[in-house]
């Protein structure tokens, strides 16, 4: 292996961007379950194209720290966008739907209007708000902060509201008979939802958020079968797979001096494990059969 680059994997910042990058990613595979089984899955893709939209608005706008912007804008999406469905005033799908494409039309359209501005931005470049940068590293001392602290605060929301979230996820209906606000933990729900889009977006790019809060969850249902096993594998198999693609960005850059985007290689890692689990389910199914 390059000297240069086992140098550059003890570095204290490199280390410090595998902890962003592991607690973005339990983040995400944490409510991975919830939002499968509650039918929800693409709600992730609708938000990161609002925090998209919000962020082209700031960049334009000249706002410094764009997140300032983005995180509230998302939540309240989020929080509209769940308590709507739930309300049957609009159809879930078609609300996320509209939302989705008009955010990322008009986003994509402020960024191609004034390319001056954008410039001046965090990221001047689409491909890589959208798609991640091709370099990890590049994120600013603040944002590490930031992903940081929102990572803990997902972590212990989930923690703390567990067993509420379990009973939403199973059977709303039940759970509000039992006394249970459901109309609490939903929002609980989507706050925690809006924070991983916001806190994904800096690891995979707006567009393959969904695919790191899916694909884990996906691929622990085929072998696993109750909540909590189903919850820890997802977990497992999201910090390795982004372990790889921040490993893989590496030692391309260092090793064969080639640049692989982080994002799309975490990804494909997940797709990989699950077409593994997919037929391990399988073959696991005709053996008990």
């Amino acid at each position: 292996m390059n000297e240069d680059l086992i140098l550059f994997l003890q570095e204290p910042y490199f280390l410090t961007i595998l902890l962003v990058t592991v607690l973005i990613a339990l983040c995400a595979s944490l409510m991975g379950v919830t939002l499968v089984l509650k039918r929800y899955s693409l709600i992730g893709d609708g938000l990161s194209h609002v925090a998209f939209g919000v962020m082209s608005v700031a960049i334009v706008a000249g706002v410094t720290n764009d997140m300032l912007v983005v995180f509230p804008v998302t939540v309240i999406t989020a929080i509209l966008l769940l308590m709507g469905g739930q309300k049957r005033m609009i159809k879930g799908d078609s609300a996320l739907a509209m939302v989705s494409v008009g955010a990322l039309a008009i986003g994509y359209l402020l960024r191609s209007a004034f390319p001056a501005s954008a410039a001046n931005g965090v990221s001047s470049d689409v491909c890589d708000t959208l798609f991640g940068g091709l370099n990890l590293l590049t994120l600013s001392e603040e944002k590490v902060r930031m992903c940081i602290i929102l990572s803990i605060v997902v972590v212990l929301a989930f923690v703390l509201f567990y067993h509420k979230i379990f009973a939403v996820t199973f059977d709303e209906s039940f759970a509000a008979a039992t006394g249970s606000n459901t109309t609490l933990y939903n929002l609980v729900i989507a706050v925690i939802i809006a924070m991983i889009v916001v806190l994904g977006m800096q690891l995979v790019g707006s567009l393959l958020i969904s695919a790191l809060v899916v694909f884990p969850a996906m691929s622990a249902m085929r072998v696993f079968k109750s909540f909590r096993s189903v919850t820890i594998c997802s977990v497992v198999i999201s910090v390795l797979c982004s372990f790889f693609g921040l490993l893989v960005n590496a030692v391309c850059s260092f090793q064969y001096h080639l640049e692989i985007p982080v994002g799309p290689t975490i990804v494909v890692a997940d797709i990989v494990v699950f077409l593994v689990f997919s037929l391990m389910g399988l073959f696991r199914g005709r053996r008990t059969a």
